[in-house]
């Protein structure tokens, strides 16, 4: 006992440490490596993305049980949560809120009858990651409406995709429609339907790291704390 006490004693500076992360990560804020591009060109394979937990609801730590409500997801939120239907976490676009009718055609989405706004961008143009147009097929757009922020979107017209178009569907109370960025290379909420509140796990809001995940593991510098937002 004394010799483990001795330890502890020594060892207390980092132990404080770990046991201040253990409880940052559990309720306030966490992190996730990315290993799919479904969420290009504004995520990319290898980015490890930053989310905050606390910014729709306080949860227990390292549970889904709900404390208290804090803010409302807002469309354009990019949004962690854990998918019962897919089995999996997932990274995705808030598109659609409660009550709203949503529908896709053509992979350009239209909320309440009104279509989203569509700017086709030149492949040369600074605001695509120098990575992404190397292998990505189809062409890059700014995606906006009045209540979301303007976002890049690659729509991959080269290749069949039965997600792309949709029957119109409304979003039940308490839950939500999600959209990966890569419209054609989406497993989302056209295939899954829609996600409870109760599965959202925070905001994503930056890239702490990131690497070349599909080449050789070097970093992409520019990339590291860096906003996921335009």
């Amino acid at each position: 006992m004394s010799k483990i006490m001795s330890v502890i004693k020594n060892n207390s500076g980092f132990i404080l440490f770990l046991f201040a992360l253990f409880i940052v990560r559990g309720s306030i804020f966490d992190w996730h490596p990315v290993p799919t591009g479904s969420m290009k060109p504004t995520i990319l394979e290898g980015d490890v993305i930053v989310e905050s937990k606390i910014a729709y609801d306080l949860k227990l730590p390292f549970s889904d049980t709900t404390l208290m409500r804090l803010n409302e997801p807002e469309r354009g939120d990019i949004i962690v949560f854990s998918s019962e239907k897919s089995g999996k976490r997932l990274i995705k676009r808030l598109i659609g809120l409660p009550g709203d009718k949503v529908q896709v055609t053509n992979d350009q989405i239209i909320i309440n009858g009104k279509m989203a706004t569509y700017q086709k961008l030149p492949m040369d143009d600074p605001r695509i990651p120098a990575v992404a147009p190397d292998r990505d097929n189809g062409f890059y757009a700014l995606e906006s409406m009045p209540d979301m922020d303007e976002h890049l979107i690659i729509i991959d017209d080269t290749k069949y995709n039965p997600s792309r178009d949709t029957v119109a569907i409304v979003v039940p109370e308490d839950h939500y429609f999600f959209m990966g960025d890569n419209r054609d290379n989406s497993a989302d909420s056209r295939t899954y339907g829609t996600a409870p509140r109760s599965e959202l796990l925070g905001r994503a809001f930056g890239i702490m790291i990131s690497i070349k995940w599909l080449e050789d593991y070097t970093p992409r510098w520019k990339r590291f704390f860096s906003s996921l937002y335009l």
